[in-house]
């Protein structure tokens, strides 16, 4: 009717364009490796999130080491060590199984600012690290592994996305809805025209950080008389166990893996990250039967006899 107004009502989105919304895949894609450039000055996402994992785990291993009746100031003490001992394992690893690539110009193998590390030779210098440390405190090896593998778990998931932003580490090509886009200039030769590839940072991400939650949960446990639900060592061969067959599954995505023999191009690649997966599962699992079918403590690297 004449002066009466009449409310507002939007338009009503169509179904098609809604449904279009709801069905958009959820493309990943790099901003880029550098948080911020400021003349000489740079700062790399990679080493923001390392740094992140680091301080992270100081204080989770530290709050793990009170509620076990260790000293907490063990854990700063062993941290500059252990880190060292960690970084230069995972470059020594690295450039042992990439040689054709460094030796024709060896000082490059030295420039670890350029890249190329890998886990498994950090968790070897690291475990070197710990061995020695215990043995010099006169501590329990596997108390103090207890201790600390949660937090290496999760920095492992904080790490991985330091691959993310530097567009490495991405598996085969997909068209999967989370796939990942990948710029020309890091994808390799025989790929260059496809454009996305599996995030397998993203997969190894989720699986260490439910491992993560998961041992945290297990070590709080106590029995009945107030004790720790599970033997020394026991969360430590948990953590063998369960990343090593993420990662077994996670490798055999991948476009960039170290090879024990032959090549990725030639089809006889044996992926050095996938037998040594192996070994450790298989690690875990002696140990637990050890402790829990054989009936007896683990042997103490710290404490030897």
């Amino acid at each position: 009717r004449r002066g009466r107004s009449r409310r507002f009502r939007p338009p009503k989105a169509s179904e098609p364009m809604l449904n279009a919304v709801l069905l958009t895949p959820a493309v990943f894609q790099s901003p880029g490796p550098m948080v911020f450039e400021f003349g000489p000055l740079a700062v790399r996402w990679y080493g923001l999130l390392i740094a992140l994992a680091v301080l992270l785990g100081l204080w989770i291993s530290t709050q793990l080491a009170k509620s076990r009746g260790l000293d907490g100031g063990l854990i700063a003490d062993l941290l500059p060590i252990l880190v060292l001992c960690a970084v230069l394992g995972a470059r020594i690893y690295y450039v042992l199984f990439e040689w054709r690539q460094y030796q024709i110009n060896w000082l490059e193998a030295v420039q670890i600012w350029r890249g190329g590390i890998a886990i498994h030779g950090a968790l070897l210098g690291g475990l070197l690290a710990v061995i020695g440390f215990t043995r010099w405190k006169r501590l329990s090896f596997w108390q103090l592994m207890d201790v600390l593998v949660p937090s290496v778990a999760l920095g492992q998931a904080i790490g991985r996305w330091g691959n993310f932003f530097n567009s490495e580490a991405f598996g085969l090509p997909t068209d999967l809805p989370w796939k990942l886009f990948i710029p020309a200039m890091s994808r390799p030769e025989q790929y260059l025209s496809e454009q996305y590839f599996h995030p397998t940072f993203l997969y190894e991400s989720i699986w260490d950080l439910a491992l993560f939650v998961l041992l945290v949960v297990l070590f709080t446990r106590r029995n009945s008389q107030g004790e720790p639900l599970l033997a020394n060592g026991a969360i430590t061969c948990l953590y063998a166990l369960i990343y090593s067959l993420g990662r077994f599954w996670i490798e055999g995505l991948r476009l960039d893996p170290l090879c024990l023999f032959g090549t990725l191009a030639d089809g006889n690649c044996i992926r050095i990250a996938q037998v040594v997966s192996i070994l450790l599962a298989a690690a875990g699992v002696a140990g637990l039967a050890w402790l829990y079918a054989v009936g007896r403590e683990l042997p103490d690297p710290g404490r030897p006899q």
